[in-house]
């Protein structure tokens, strides 16, 4: 394409194809790692982010061009939380507590505006939240899986006993993996830079199957995995005996008021970062969006979206940054391309074998995407407090975050009538009421004044 598609603009069906099909690769390889790292289906997954689209695309009159993916700030309270009280059904219905808390901050901007959201949650509590998300994960999610670890029973207790990279196979297929998503994201250009964590797990899979790892002695993979954890690299059954088309398979949610107080609040993270895609979205295209059709209809457009997908087994559902690099580079800003690549998403969701082949990708090739990915995703709040200038000199500052961080990375858990906070969900609490409480001190007062008469801001 050689000149701006507009948001209302539709294209011949042969020229859309195209374009739904960027859209949809440079999404899925981050919206099945959710399911995959969580426990939840990739193909409901895919049907779910489908469907959130469409939802997303109505409630907001057809004015945003915008895809919604798997949220990665809800997968340690999705792990927790099924792992605390018995299944990921419970986790399900804290994910439709996050989307009825969206519904509620879009009728609050509708009826106030969005100052008070500032107020609440600036970027002194919003960044070392951010930076939980990527560091709560890193040992479980990324380095674990990534087999460079292996447990090992000594005396009835399970030890943690580092590997030897140079002889251990699983290891060379994780860092390969990571290699190639690293090299990827600096030096591909084009669309290809916006799909690095795609090109990477293909190249994982197919470097397992070069180094003919798929047909590994079973003695030599117990012998990194005594207790039995480890995932066959390609289990040709589970492929087999997947039919060529299909329901997805639907999880249903069972209500928890412990699951939905601790997942619910971590929705107040994720309409920061829907608040800034947005923003990113209207320098991309050149509109304001955030009057025209609103901020509350884009946020009610994603809870919804969320609701939905909890109540079919889906993760919760967040715009997504890779989609909005796809518009960015082609200049493509329909809303009618991103409805194909949504429909596209839940035509591709009834495709058995590949949700089976999606199902085994080997665990290394998933932990060396995952350190690249939740390493981003913790930088991204350090980012976000440089970029806002918060100063850390500040004693106040220097408090917040570092409370916010302890508590979160450290998984603190409290108590309250049998209700227990913990985590992501506690630390975004404490920092709140930390921010309202510690008073600014002059010169921080004196510098925001000055900030804000700067013409230059």
């Amino acid at each position: 394409m050689n000149r701006i598609v507009q948001v209302e603009e539709k294209l011949p069906f042969l020229k859309t194809l195209p374009l739904s099909l960027q859209h949809l690769f440079a999404m899925v390889g981050a919206t099945i790692l959710v399911p995959i790292l969580v426990g939840l289906s990739p193909t409901v997954a895919l049907f779910t982010s489908g469907v959130g689209t469409i939802i997303y695309i109505l409630v907001t009159k057809n004015k945003i061009p915008a895809y919604l993916g798997s949220s990665f700030a809800f997968i340690n309270p999705i792990i927790t939380v099924s792992a605390s009280l018995g299944g990921k059904e419970y986790a399900l219905a804290g994910c439709i507590a996050s989307g009825v808390v969206y519904l509620i901050v879009a009728f609050l901007v509708y009826l106030f505006g969005t100052s008070w959201i500032d107020k609440i949650l600036p970027p002194v509590v919003v960044g070392p939240v951010v930076m939980i998300i990527g560091l709560s994960l890193a040992r479980a999610a990324a380095v674990k899986s990534a087999g460079l670890f292996k447990e090992v029973i000594k005396d009835g207790q399970i030890l943690e006993v580092a590997v030897n990279v140079l002889k251990s196979p699983v290891c060379w297929v994780s860092i390969f993996t990571l290699l190639v998503a690293v090299f990827g994201s600096v030096y591909f250009k084009g669309f290809f830079k916006v799909i690095p964590v795609l090109i990477g797990l293909v190249s994982g899979y197919l470097f397992a199957y070069v180094l003919d790892l798929i047909g590994m002695n079973t003695n030599l993979l117990n012998s990194f995995y005594p207790n039995g954890k480890y995932i066959p690299f390609l289990n040709y059954e589970v492929i087999r005996n997947a039919k060529w088309l299909g329901l997805p398979q639907f999880t249903f949610p069972k209500f928890s008021l412990s699951a939905i107080l601790s997942i619910a609040p971590i929705a107040i993270v994720t309409i920061t970062e829907h608040i800034g895609h947005l923003l990113v979205t209207n320098n991309v295209v050149g509109r304001d969006f955030t009057k025209n059709p609103g901020l509350h209809r884009s946020l009610a457009g994603d809870g919804l979206a969320t609701i939905a997908a909890g109540f079919l087994g889906g993760p919760p559902n967040t715009t997504y940054g890779e989609n909005i690099g796809v518009m960015a580079i082609t200049k493509v800003y329909s809303t009618w391309v991103i409805l194909w690549a949504a429909i596209l998403a839940i035509l591709l969701s009834f495709v058995q074998k590949l949700g089976a082949l999606i199902q085994v990708i080997p665990s290394p090739v998933i932990g060396g995407i995952s350190i690249l990915l939740f390493g981003v995703i913790a930088s991204s709040g350090l980012r976000m407090m440089i970029e806002s200038k918060v100063d850390l000199s500040q004693t106040r500052n220097l408090v917040i975050a570092s409370v916010v961080l302890i508590i979160g990375v450290g998984g603190t858990r409290l108590k309250f009538f049998n209700i227990e906070f913990e985590g992501m969900a506690l630390a975004t609490f404490v920092g709140i009421i930390l921010n309202l409480l510690l008073p600014e001190s002059k010169e921080l007062k004196v510098a925001k004044a000055k900030e804000a008469l700067d013409p230059n801001n």
